[in-house]
C-alpha cells in the first residue's frame, strides 16, 4: 500500500493553461480536470459538476448531474478552449479568489441551475502519483487530490429551489493521463462528511481482489491530517450495484476506525450521465451541449452503462456520530472478475 502525502499548496485554481506551457503534458490524451459534488445531511439532492481540459487535442468539456425526486439530470458540455480560459464553458463557469470557488450553472435546457461559493473546511490532500497498468496496453499516470469544504448560494432543479447554506462538498483536482477500465476488479472512493471530519480515501483492488492501490487520510477541520494506511473492506454488492459497506480503516497514529456505509436503492449518480466511459475530450466542435433525464426505477443500472463508475449519496456511521457523503464505487463486468472481502464480519 502507498502512503499519501500532504498537499500544502493547493494552487491548481486555473483550469486551462497555455499549450506552450511547459507543464503541460506531450501525449495526446493528458487532461486537466476538476470535480465538484454537493449535496446536504439529506440522502438527496446531490448534483455533480465537472470540467476538463485536453490542450494537445483542443477540447475543453464539462457537466452537470443532477439527482432528485427518482431521476437523474445530466447535462453534457463541449467546446474549444475559447472563453474557458476566462473560466467559462457551456453553461458553466468558475472563479477564485484565494481558496474559495465561485460555480455557476446559467439557464439550460436540462433545468438545473445554481450559484454556490465553495469554502474548504479541511486541509487538502495529494495522494502518492498514480501509476497503474489497465491491463490492455494503456495506462494511468496523473496527480489527484481533493478536499472537503462547505457551500452557499442557491440550487434549482425544474420548479424545485433550494437554499444552499453550510451544505457539504467535495472538490477534487487530477492530471495527467488515465486509461480507464482493463485489470480492474473494483474500486472506491470514499468521502465520509461528519460535522468536523472528512475520511477520505481512495482504494482500488484487481481482478484477483488483490488491493493494488490504497491511499487517503483523516482530515479534520483543525486543521490535522492522520494518513491511511490500510483499508479491509466488507463490501455488499448486488451484481454491479453496491448497496453497504464496512470498513476498517487503518492510520498512521495507529487509529483504528469502523465506519459502515449505508447507499440507497436506485440512487443514482451514474457518472455515465457526466461523460465517463468515453465521451470525455472528443472533438465536437463549438458549443456542443447534449442533456436527458434517467428515471431511477431499475431501468437504469452501472451495468448496462458505458462505465459502471457511480458517485452515490450514502449515510455514514462511525463509532456515535452520523454522516453523510460520497461513496464512489465500480465493480468490473468481466467475467473472471471477483469481489473478495478482507474484512470478516461477526455476529452477536
Amino acid at each position: 500500500m502507498q502512503e499519501a502525502q500532504r498537499h500544502t499548496h493547493p494552487d491548481f485554481n486555473a483550469l486551462v493553461q497555455r499549450r506552450d506551457d511547459p507543464s503541460v503534458g506531450l501525449e495526446d490524451d493528458f487532461f486537466d480536470r476538476f470535480y465538484f459534488n454537493m449535496h446536504g445531511d439529506a440522502l438527496e439532492p446531490l448534483v455533480l459538476i465537472g470540467g476538463g481540459y485536453f490542450p494537445n487535442r483542443g477540447v475543453v468539456d464539462g457537466y452537470v448531474i443532477a439527482v432528485a425526486n427518482g431521476r437523474q439530470h445530466n447535462l453534457r458540455f463541449s467546446d474549444s478552449p475559447g472563453d474557458a480560459h476566462n473560466g467559462t464553458t457551456g453553461p458553466l463557469s468558475w472563479s477564485t479568489e484565494g481558496s474559495r470557488w465561485r460555480l455557476r450553472v446559467e439557464p439550460n435546457p436540462s433545468g438545473v441551475e445554481l450559484d454556490v461559493n465553495w469554502t474548504p473546511r479541511a486541509p487538502a490532500w495529494e495522494v502518492e502519483k498514480i501509476v497503474l497498468e489497465n491491463g490492455r496496453g494503456g495506462s494511468s499516470d496523473f496527480r489527484h487530490y481533493f478536499q472537503s469544504g462547505r457551500y452557499s448560494g442557491t440550487l434549482r432543479i425544474h420548479d424545485d429551489e433550494y437554499a444552499v447554506e453550510g451544505w457539504y462538498g467535495q472538490r477534487d483536482r487530477s492530471r495527467g493521463r488515465r486509461a480507464v477500465g482493463g485489470g480492474q476488479g473494483f474500486h472506491i472512493w470514499v468521502q465520509a462528511q461528519f460535522p468536523e471530519t472528512n475520511i477520505a480515501f481512495l482504494f482500488d483492488a484487481d481482478r484477483a481482489g488483490n488491493g493494488r492501490y490504497c491511499s487517503g487520510a483523516v482530515l479534520r477541520e483543525d486543521g490535522s491530517a492522520d494518513p491511511i494506511v490500510d483499508v479491509k473492506h466488507n463490501l455488499d454488492f448486488e451484481d454491479t450495484e453496491l448497496r453497504q459497506g464496512h470498513l476498517e480503516i487503518q492510520t498512521a497514529s495507529g487509529a483504528v476506525l469502523n465506519v459502515k456505509g449505508d447507499l440507497p436503492v436506485n440512487g443514482g449518480g451514474y457518472l455515465a450521465g457526466g461523460g465517463y466511459g468515453g465521451w470525455h475530450g472528443q472533438p465536437r466542435g463549438n458549443n456542443h451541449l447534449e442533456h436527458e433525464i434517467w428515471t431511477l426505477d431499475g431501468s437504469v443500472t452501472s451495468r448496462d452503462l458505458p462505465t459502471p463508475i457511480t458517485d452515490r449519496l450514502a449515510s455514514f456511521r462511525w463509532g456515535g456520530e452520523s454522516g453523510v457523503g460520497v461513496f464512489e464505487f465500480s465493480r468490473s463486468r468481466h467475467p473472471e472478475a471477483i469481489y473478495r472481502p478482507t474484512l470478516v464480519m461477526t455476529t452477536r
